[in-house]
């Protein structure tokens, strides 16, 4: 017996029927959506907000059955913050971007010494520093590109168009962000297919969204790879974003058989000749730039480390999984020891996602010294670190992401701060599957001792999304940055995929993200495991990003200070 609590029954199939009938009813709301102005817009997404806070006391319980978590729980903390309180934060940045126009006032800007644009995208205001003191985060233009906002608003809108969103069934606010990216940011309706792992969420995204499904802007349907197969080649589908894996995707664009994938691939003739847009995951890698950590310090880390790992059981696009250690470094045998002994600190999850087991068991089988964290069971997959990865190119547990609570340590050949990011970030660039994000953890001493060789590292690691001192799902939950694989993927080769989502300011053509948070925080960071008022924070974040006024702003600071 376990002590998961049983998960929600799943959503009837929609049947091709009732999909003709939504599409047609989104044929009907695409045209006056994309000449529908900014103020019916905000008025639309104010009515969202309204919906989406009635729903949550029922939504946020419904995922932690889903998940197994128990009420009460740091499960229930991390759905509230991981999670739900990120869509409240979306639908209010783009309530603000409609206000202005699609075009929010920027706080700032810079160039880099090539030309390259930078915008400031974070702390917002006054209440976001006294929040997250210290934290900054920049959005990078493609080189060569202007800083430019809201594409899609100063280009005339004769005729809208239907897309086609794919959602995740590891992540609950995923599907909702797609769709609302989609709608506000690339001006198109959405039919939202959602993934059968957490398509209980149907229910409550229809009830949020609801002026959108009114107004035949959006339209939620349910069912697996027949369904989804159905909609991608139907005539009215004229765009398809998915989040989920590369083979997925292969399976979509180029046919399920492997020698038909192949031979269209060669022959660059795609079965399905739609834009798709994707987001497919990654390996990613935890950059350790040697300098001079304290005890506290190497132990604070090994948590961060710990918890971008085990955050959502594992079952993140951006969980944290090879950490690249610098070889000859006087403190690496030291946090190597506390990352284990944090691993075996961290609570078991449930292994809700399919496929785990046979996954798990395969990088098992692989690495005969794996560190076991745990007990396994049906149920739950217990974490493992592999402590010895070999630094090479097609190294398995590098090459493929292993989506399950693992962690590997690999060395990079260099002891200091200047020779460790020259090898790292093309190691990284070359060796590691995918570009979606990547993090750094590096002392203040040595950012300040080494400003070129750590800007240089910033300019070179092609990644989307950058986590420097923070976990890069934090790139993910501000929604002002700009979310995907770094720009350069074709279909034939997709790796992490292709296109960006969130980027509330509207900028347009995100290269990538990076947010630099102080090297120690406290009191603890919500994302960390070991946070004890998860729960509570995290419902108080949810009130603060619906009004963020200054009396729910002291209800946060209040909860923050009792993690």
């Amino acid at each position: 017996m376990s002590n998961f609590p049983d998960p929600p029954r799943p959503m009837r199939p929609t049947s091709f029927k009732e999909i003709d009938k939504a599409l047609r009813r989104l044929l009907g709301g695409k045209h006056p959506w994309a000449r529908l102005g900014t103020e019916k817009r905000a008025l639309l997404l104010e009515e969202c907000i309204t919906d989406l806070k009635m729903v949550a006391d029922e939504w946020v319980p419904t995922v932690c059955r889903g998940k197994g978590h128990l009420p009460g729980s740091p499960g229930e903390g991390e759905t509230w913050i991981g999670s739900f309180m990120l869509i409240m934060r979306n639908l209010r940045l783009l309530h603000h971007a409609m206000k202005h126009k699609a075009a929010p006032p920027l706080i700032s800007s810079s160039q880099n010494a090539n030309g390259q644009h930078v915008a400031k995208v974070f702390p917002l205001d006054s209440k976001e520093k006294l929040l997250f003191q210290g934290f900054d985060a920049e959005l990078w233009v493609e080189p060569g590109k202007d800083l430019t906002q809201g594409k899609s608003y100063r280009e005339e809108q004769k005729s809208g168009k239907i897309a086609l969103v794919l959602g995740a069934g590891n992540q609950g606010s995923i599907a909702p962000m797609d769709c609302l990216h989609k709608l506000f940011v690339e001006n198109e309706v959405c039919i939202l297919k959602l993934n059968p792992v957490n398509d209980y969420l149907g229910p409550y995204i229809i009830r949020a969204f609801r002026s959108l499904i009114d107004g035949n802007y959006l339209s939620v349907v349910y069912g697996g790879a027949e369904v989804g197969k159905y909609l991608c080649q139907h005539e009215l589908v004229q765009t398809i974003h998915i989040t989920g894996s590369a083979k997925t995707h292969d399976a979509i664009v180029w046919g399920e058989n492997p020698k038909e994938q192949k031979s269209r691939k060669e022959a660059n003739d795609p079965i399905c000749k739609k834009p798709v847009t994707s987001e497919l995951g990654c390996v990613d890698p935890i950059m350790v730039v040697p300098g001079p950590w304290t005890d506290k310090q190497i132990d604070y880390q090994a948590r961060q480390i710990v918890s971008m790992a085990t955050h959502n059981a594992g079952f993140n696009c951006n969980s944290g999984d090879v950490v690249l250690m610098p070889k000859g470094w006087d403190k690496s045998t030291q946090l190597t020891e506390r990352i284990i002994q944090h691993m075996q600190n961290c609570p078991p999850k449930k292994a809700f996602y399919p496929g785990t087991q046979e996954r798990y068991q395969s990088y098992v089988d692989h690495y005969s010294d794996a560190i076991i964290c745990g007990e396994r069971t049906d149920e739950i997959v217990p974490w493992t670190v592999f402590p010895n990865v070999p630094a090479q190119k097609g190294e398995m547990i590098l090459s493929q992401e292993s989506f399950c609570g693992l962690l590997s340590i690999t060395e990079v050949d260099a002891n200091d701060p200047v020779s460790y990011l020259e090898k790292a970030v093309p190691f990284c660039n070359d060796n590691i599957f995918g570009s979606l994000s990547c993090n750094m953890l590096i002392h203040p001493k040595t950012q300040s001792a080494n400003r070129d060789a750590f800007a240089k590292a910033k300019a070179d690691l092609k990644y989307g999304a950058i986590g420097i001192n923070a976990w890069n799902g934090v790139v993910y939950g501000l929604c002002t940055t700009s979310w995907g694989p770094y720009p350069g993927n074709k279909l034939s080769d997709i790796g992490s995929g292709i296109g960006s989502i969130h980027n509330t300011f509207l900028i347009d053509y995100p290269q990538k993200s990076i947010v630099t948070a102080p090297f120690t925080i406290s009191p603890t960071p919500a994302w960390f495991y070991d946070n004890r008022n998860t729960v509570q924070l995290g419902r108080n974040l949810f009130r603060f990003e619906t009004k963020p006024s200054w009396i729910n702003f002291a209800r946060v600071a209040i909860q923050g200070l009792r993690g």
